[in-house]
């Protein structure tokens, strides 16, 4: 999961989880169940697999030179990830919900064994992967606070949003700090944000977990707006 820089929205597609196991044949793709806080894979471990993602979520980071921490993304789903560099994952990836992924080989992708669809499908997502992450790279550039909540809540909300009337209710399994350091922000100014849009009738915090969008449109405006 990525904030998009651009003006019109686009969601990422969604794959139901039916038409995952229907296009990967569980023999040559098992299916791996992830605890909450276990490592599906850590920065510089050989990059055997590409893993799709058919339930919970994962964050994957990096820790920088100076020790600190940078979220690069959440991994939601129907995402693809843990395309290597090189022959090396690039991050820690962590389940921060009970999770479960189809397992690709890497080296049978390489190599074009398996079903054609699949190999689409995958190199598609390494596409999107490339675009997204370009879009993420210039928001953390030019976007004020409220525009990156804004538009991460937007995100959200197009990816795992349930509609309850004319709200829009997803759930937040990632933490302040995480939210925080996936876009270049202070805590303070993730929590300081977040009070703001909700003092706004924009959204309301049903939980520290849980975020009520009552006004879609006006978010969208607000992650268009100058801070």
């Amino acid at each position: 999961m990525y904030v998009t820089l651009s003006n019109e929205f686009t969601p990422a597609t969604k794959v139901p989880e039916a038409q995952l196991c229907s296009r990967t044949p569980a023999a040559q793709s098992p299916r791996r169940r992830q605890a909450v806080g276990s490592h599906l894979f850590r920065e510089g471990d050989i990059a055997n697999h590409i893993y799709e993602i058919t339930s919970g979520v994962f964050r994957l980071t990096r820790v920088l030179d100076n020790g600190r921490r940078q979220v690069i993304a959440f991994g939601l789903p129907g995402d693809i990830i843990g395309f290597p560099n090189g022959a090396l994952h690039h991050s820690d990836c962590e389940a921060i919900q009970t999770a479960e992924v189809i397992a690709h080989r890497r080296h049978a992708l390489d190599d074009f064994e398996g079903d054609h669809e699949t190999h689409k499908r995958l190199l598609n997502a390494a596409l999107r992967e490339i675009s997204a992450m370009q879009d993420h790279f210039m928001m953390l550039a030019r976007k004020s606070a409220l525009e990156k909540v804004a538009s991460f809540l937007i995100t959200l909300a197009e990816r795992t949003g349930r509609p309850i009337g004319n709200y829009t209710t997803c759930a937040l399994p990632m933490t302040r700090s995480d939210i925080a350091d996936f876009l270049g922000l202070t805590i303070e100014t993730v929590s300081r944000t977040l009070t703001r849009l909700r003092k706004q009738d924009i959204i309301a915090l049903e939980t520290s977990q849980t975020v009520l969008i009552k006004d879609m449109d006006a978010l969208i405006s607000a992650s268009q707006a100058a801070d």
